[in-house]
């Protein structure tokens, strides 16, 4: 059998070449988005739209997938971010708020979902929090948006909020908060929403992030993405286990931290102090990928373990330079 040929390395400064199209054609063409008589689901949604003292001004297939949207003038008032979302980033929001002043146009209009909260309807944005905000700010009395019939799309935030790059606490306290605004449901596991909540990890982390503003997630992240995964019991009873795990990763970090100071006070004052020591205590770091899977309890059991056996004094500074790696920030 012919040795494989070893990948050249893309040389510093070329551009990476752009993905080639599949080739083939898919979704609908220009003239087929109005085509065909649409579901009764979206015939009464144009109606509460109007009873809302909203405006329909199109209804049209999307055009991958090919299910109804209806494109609406919405009373601002009774437009609201998803209530488990992201916080506002105050840089953002001013520089849409310039943006939209300086030219006089708004022209991206927000996905909004119908729904009732205490008895009032409202308007959810799964990924027009910044430009609801913008608006508000500049009295504006409605916003464009493309309301989807089915209420599931305002779970499915972290896929269509792509407004501004979420960080890792942002992702994190996002589903969190989804969360447990799902688990209020049904008796739904977390498989059932592994699509909404990406990654199992992200759920701990936010109870983390809830418990700690500045807690350092991107430290451990990399250790629960491979120990971590979606539970099999419902949201309610999961969420008292989520709890247990997000405790025993606090409870790593507070003896981390203590290293991390013992560090600081020898004259280390990398950015990637945490990363180095959770690194140097990271039981799967080395393991072969055909090893038996560590269990997420075994796993956090030997890193305590392992950080309180850690003899700081065998630690160099060309130990922490040769290390690497990306500094804790959010």
């Amino acid at each position: 059998m012919p040795e494989k040929k070893p990948k050249k390395a893309r040389a510093a400064g070329t551009v990476r070449r752009r993905r080639k199209s599949a080739g083939v054609s898919t979704g609908l063409s220009a003239p087929e988005l109005q085509s065909g008589p649409h579901s009764e689901e979206v015939t009464s949604l144009c109606r509460q739209i109007e009873q809302d003292c909203g405006k329909v001004l199109a209804i049209y297939k999307e055009p991958f997938g090919g299910r109804w949207v209806v494109m609406a003038a919405l009373p601002i008032e009774i437009v609201e971010p998803t209530p488990y979302q992201r916080n506002l980033s105050e840089t953002h929001v001013r520089k849409l708020e310039t943006v939209i002043a300086k030219l006089g146009r708004f022209l991206d209009p927000i996905i909004a979902v119908r729904a009732r909260v205490e008895g009032v309807c409202k308007y959810w944005t799964p990924n027009g929090h910044h430009r609801l905000s913008a608006m508000r700010t500049l009295g504006a009395k409605s916003i464009t948006a493309i309301v989807v019939p089915e209420a599931s799309a305002a779970y499915q935030i972290l896929a269509l909020n792509t407004e501004k790059a979420h960080n890792l606490r942002e992702k994190a306290l996002e589903v969190i908060r989804m969360y447990r605004e799902l688990a209020q449901l049904d008796d739904a596991t977390e498989e059932t929403y592994a699509f909404e909540f990406e990654d199992p990890a992200l759920i701990t982390l936010g109870l983390c992030y809830e418990e700690r503003g500045r807690f350092s997630g991107g430290a451990y992240h990399p250790v629960l993405k491979r120990v971590d995964q979606f539970m099999k019991s419902p949201l309610k009873k999961g969420l008292e286990a989520r709890q247990g795990r997000a405790r025993a990763v606090l409870a790593l970090d507070d003896l981390v931290v203590e290293k991390v100071e013992s560090l600081k006070a020898r004259g280390m004052t990398s950015p990637y102090l945490k990363s180095f020591v959770v690194a140097r205590i990271n039981p799967i770091r080395f393991r072969p990928k055909d090893a038996e899977p560590l269990a997420f309890d075994e796993v956090l059991d030997r890193m305590t373990k392992a950080v309180t056996k850690m003899n700081l004094e065998k630690i160099k500074v060309e130990d922490l330079a040769r290390s690497g790696g990306a500094p804790e920030a959010e």
